[in-house]
């Protein structure tokens, strides 16, 4: 095995609980489902299909020029596309045998391998096009993609006698386009069991720790380069200017993914689809928009108004789940400031009325997304244009997403986790998606937030999952839970916010507990409840650290909880990293 990404159990395909993957069950999924996580939930319906070129336009409606990450199965390969993206050029994720025709069709320039979990001298290890080493688009492989590149053009690869997990020194060797601009000398993150022990035939050491030889070779005159090390890591403190010096220099492509282009090529391309649409078929070209109150569905809904204005409706289901002042804020933000249709739906009762005696968090998912495509049919019902038909629905939905609801494009990934995405409506309310974010990671879509001109507090909002509070209250919801819950829950945004912590956390929040506990309050005896406090720091929610929080400022939050909350005695902190807890505790 040549990288850190060996499987989670011993049956390829399996999630921890011995299902198959993608089976449906939530298992590690990220905690930031939003209202698409509600409709597939309820339904179990699958992800719509999509055409291939369904893609983001560049300059003279063309495809961005594009950076092709192979996924070998690395959880890290959605880490190099990120890293790629931010060097403000365009990546794609795509499964490894993608053939090369079909590369340089969508555009790309240059090509990264991806780690993986497989050794290259394994009989089903996955292998590329060999088209793609013809040197007519150049390739960078990283670690398997580094022992693959050796192999397949003729060297060799052996498991090592020391394999390198973690930090490691490495030592530059030879003046190299990948290396320019570097020490000697450069600290990186390895995770490799595998070591090439032979260059082919044209190739050059160009970098070696102690106990690789080869921990770098390129044979630049065929545009072929590999290193051992992660250079998507944050442990591998330079690996970003090695990613530049490939995809800038060496492969030349323009720095133009950036957020206004995206708005503006985007908003274009909804403007054009939408009237299309309706000249071919005499309709209003009517949008909908089911609205969260997270970031996702919100930037969405701000570019498709910003291309068809007043065609655009927005449907918020106001579950009473929501974090206090929530609703208010969007309320303010797309009906007054950006002078939106909104319907706000008060179905706090509805879903009250259905979560009654509930305690198991997956029956309260179920429910929660029944009730939301009930109360959102009944609402969209409503919506009717002059040809009495709502033509597009609008949808949040992320590239992780993407990615994560197409087994097809992550063939080589040993799955860990399962989907929580798009689609989900009943067949006879099916429109046809807009769904401006497909190609956007999450910090993303928050530049495109800013550039849209949202508020700060929506756009930066920490990651709130889609049945809300529901699953942060442990075991049944009412009506009381709910404000005791929203009130603590209060206090630890407030609190955190006032200490300038917000922005450094990925999330952070109250659990109300089933617990109660004895206490002491004045001159009497309690018996009340237990709130529990949950901050991480994370990149992309698949993993996470619990964050170490200053001792005072959970001191003021302990302190203003008990005070200021009805009901409440106790404050605990938890310090679970994910794995192998999650983020969320139900």
């Amino acid at each position: 095995m040549s990288e850190e990404d060996a499987p989670a159990s011993t049956e390829r395909g399996k999630t921890v609980h011995g299902e198959a993957a993608n089976a449906g069950h939530r298992i590690l999924a990220p905690d930031d489902a939003e209202v698409e996580a509600y409709l597939e939930r309820a339904l179990k319906a699958p992800a719509p299909d999509r055409s291939r070129d369904d893609r983001p336009a560049g300059s003279n409606d063309m495809p961005p020029a594009t950076v092709a990450v192979l996924d070998f199965g690395s959880q890290f390969a959605q880490l190099i596309a990120r890293r790629v993206r931010e060097l403000d050029i365009f990546s794609e994720l795509l499964p490894h045998d993608t053939p090369y025709e079909e590369l340089e069709r969508r555009g790309a320039r240059a090509i990264i391998l991806s780690g993986g979990w497989n050794s290259v001298y394994d009989t089903d290890a996955p292998r590329p096009d060999p088209a793609i080493w013809s040197g007519r688009i150049p390739v960078l492989g990283i670690c398997y993609g580094a022992q693959l590149m050796a192999r397949e053009l003729g060297g060799d690869v052996m498991a090592a006698d020391h394999r390198e997990y973690g930090p490691a020194t490495v030592t530059i060797t030879s003046e190299d386009g990948l290396f320019v601009g570097l020490e000697r000398e450069q600290p990186v993150w390895m995770s490799h069991g595998d070591s090439i022990t032979r260059l082919p035939d044209g190739f050059r050491s160009t970098a070696r720790t102690e106990s690789t030889p080869y921990a770098g070779l390129a044979a630049p005159d065929r545009n072929l380069y590999g290193i051992q090390f992660h250079p998507e890591v944050v442990h591998t403190p330079r690996g970003r200017d090695v990613l530049r010096n490939f995809v800038v220099d060496i492969a030349g492509i323009p720095q133009t993914w950036t957020p206004a282009n995206f708005i503006d090529t985007t908003v274009a391309g909804i403007r054009e689809r939408v009237d299309a649409h309706a000249r071919q078929t005499g309709s209003d070209g009517l949008v909908i928009c089911a609205l969260s109150g997270g970031v996702d569905s919100a930037v969405a809904a701000a570019l498709v108004h910003r291309a068809v204005g007043d065609r655009l409706t927005c449907i918020y289901v106001d579950h009473g789940l929501m974090r206090k002042k929530e609703s208010e804020l969007l309320r303010v933000t797309f009906e007054r400031d950006l002078g939106m249709n909104l319907v706000m739906v008060d179905a706090r009762e509805r879903f009250l009325a259905r979560l009654a005696g509930v305690e198991d968090p997956e029956q309260k998912r179920r429910i929660i997304g029944d009730e939301f495509i009930r109360v959102f049919e009944e609402e969209a019902a409503k919506i009717k244009g002059e040809s009495g038909r709502i033509d597009f629905l609008t949808q949040g939905t992320l590239y992780p997403d993407v990615i994560e609801s197409a087994t097809s494009e992550t063939k080589a990934a040993q799955k860990i986790k399962t989907h929580h995405n798009v689609g989900g409506l009943p067949a006879d309310l099916r429109f046809q998606l807009i769904e401006p974010l497909r190609y956007l990671f999450k910090d993303e879509v928050r530049r495109v937030g800013v550039g849209l001109g949202l508020p700060e507090a929506m756009v930066q909002r920490q990651p709130f999952p889609g049945p809300g509070l529901a699953i942060r209250i442990l075991g049944e919801v009412t009506a009381e839970r709910l404000d005791t819950l929203r009130e603590a829950d209060w206090i630890v945004i407030d609190e955190i916010k006032a200490a300038g912590l917000y922005r450094s956390l990925w999330q952070s929040f109250a659990i109300l507990t089933p617990v109660r506990s004895v206490g002491v309050m004045g001159d009497g005896r309690t018996y009340a409840n237990v709130v529990a406090i949950r901050a991480v720091t994370s990149e992309d929610g698949m993993t996470a650290d619990w964050a170490k929080l200053p001792y005072d400022v959970l001191g003021k939050i302990s302190a203003r909880i008990v005070n200021e909350v009805p009901g409440v005695n106790r404050v605990v902190y938890d310090i679970s990293s994910k794995p192998p807890a999650t983020i969320e505790w139900e």
